[in-house]
């Protein structure tokens, strides 16, 4: 079996999309998961104007477009069993669309509690729960959560919340994600630098929190990895990244297997440099975890994790014209989606040959995009005696 450090080199692009109208960079991409070949796979890509764009994967032609009207949509995820699309919006809603139907109204608005502003949300692998970070607001800084099961509520087209978590952060939660086996599990980061680990089957919040890792830093990106994906690992915005071993947590060893500072200057590339970090990519079969990041001029690193540090491994270049902010790696075909600031939505698979004739010029768009990112707190770990809730039934 080829390795997948031989499978990133030998990527080649073999579509771009199409330049959009109004240029905008791309935040987010997932892919469809269910099989429906006669019908064509789908990509849902988040992107900077607050909309979802929905293409066709081999084609890169784009299918449909949804509005988060009024709020802004932050990140864009497919349900594991059909093609809902959801996102989480600034409005104080979780959006779902049916991503194969042109219908400008969400088929679902999962709503807030008042004040709520979510920037990141997650699905859990059975779709039965949804959580979704907030926003700080005044002293509150919540994970809200909702049943997702279509069966529920009477199949009414709005869900109020189960409940939610309002003491385990200080600021803005600026990640969720959960277990991709064990739909119980989730973990959250957030720009006080905490990144925590929740068991949702235990009746209140306190005691639902099976650990607390500290990042020093705000987080940017975190993920699941290891055997059984009992690792966590997380980015930060100033570049930097860790990993930490939940096998430990029972043990006099310590859980931390990696903590760079700032991977900008300890990484060894060999080609040109490494200007920031995009994400994760924990390779079940092979049992690697590896870390992509790339250069303003839009090259594309593959580093190797391991606890010695991080190795590089791979570039890829020619593709893109400015900064990469998403990709989604398929282990089905072994083909890499990635997007950026150019504008441009890329397919890249092993030993292909271009379809479009020609390499579109940069669409960088001229002003940069202001994220809603607060400066690091370095607050305590804060206690608050809000809401509490049973999530987990």
């Amino acid at each position: 079996m080829e390795k997948i450090e031989e499978q990133f080199a030998n990527l080649c692009i073999v579509n771009r999309s199409s330049p959009p109208k109004e240029p905008t960079y791309l935040l987010g991409i997932d892919t469809s998961k269910t099989v429906q070949a006669e019908k064509g796979s789908l990509v849902a890509v988040l992107c900077s104007s607050g909309s979802i764009r929905i293409y066709d994967k081999e084609t890169l032609s784009i299918l449909r477009e949804f509005s988060g009207h009024p709020g802004l949509l932050n990140g864009v995820k497919f349900a594991n069993s059909c093609d809902s699309v959801y996102s989480a919006s600034t409005d104080g809603t979780v959006k779902c669309w049916d991503a194969r139907l042109a219908s400008a109204k969400p088929v679902q608005l999962f709503k807030g509690y008042t004040s709520n502003i979510f920037i990141s949300f997650d699905v859990n692998c059975n779709d039965h729960v949804i959580c979704a970070g907030t926003e700080k607001v005044d002293e509150d800084a919540l994970l809200v959560f909702w049943d997702a099961r279509i069966n529920s509520q009477a199949l009414s087209t709005t869900r109020d919340p189960l409940g939610a978590y309002s003491e385990t952060h200080s600021d803005d939660i600026t990640q969720v994600c959960f277990h991709p086996s064990n739909p119980n599990m989730v973990v959250s980061g957030s720009t006080d630098g905490l990144v925590n680990v929740f068991d949702i089957s235990i009746d209140n919040e306190e005691d639902a929190l099976v650990t607390t890792c500290n990042s020093v830093s705000s987080v940017s990106s975190i993920g699941w990895s290891g055997k059984d994906y009992k690792q966590i690992y997380c980015m930060t915005h100033d570049e930097g990244f860790c990993w930490w071993d939940l096998n430990q947590l029972d043990t006099d060893e310590p859980i931390t297997c990696l903590n760079i500072q700032d991977v900008r200057e300890i990484a060894n590339v060999k080609e040109g440099n490494l200007d920031y970090l995009i994400g994760g990519l924990y390779h079940e079969k092979m049992d690697k975890l590896f870390v992509i990041g790339g250069t303003n001029t839009g090259r594309i690193h593959l580093l190797h994790c391991t606890t010695s540090g991080l190795t590089h491994v791979s570039s890829l270049q020619g593709g893109h014209t400015a900064t990469v902010r998403s990709f989604c790696w398929s282990t089905q075909d072994e083909s890499l989606l990635t997007g950026g600031e150019d504008a441009q939505l890329l397919l890249w698979k092993p030993g292909a040959v271009e379809k479009t004739s020609t390499k579109k010029d940069s669409l960088k768009i001229a002003s940069s995009v202001h994220q809603r990112v607060r400066v690091h707190s370095n607050d305590a770990y804060k206690r608050r005696k809000n809401q509490r809730c049973d999530v987990g039934s």
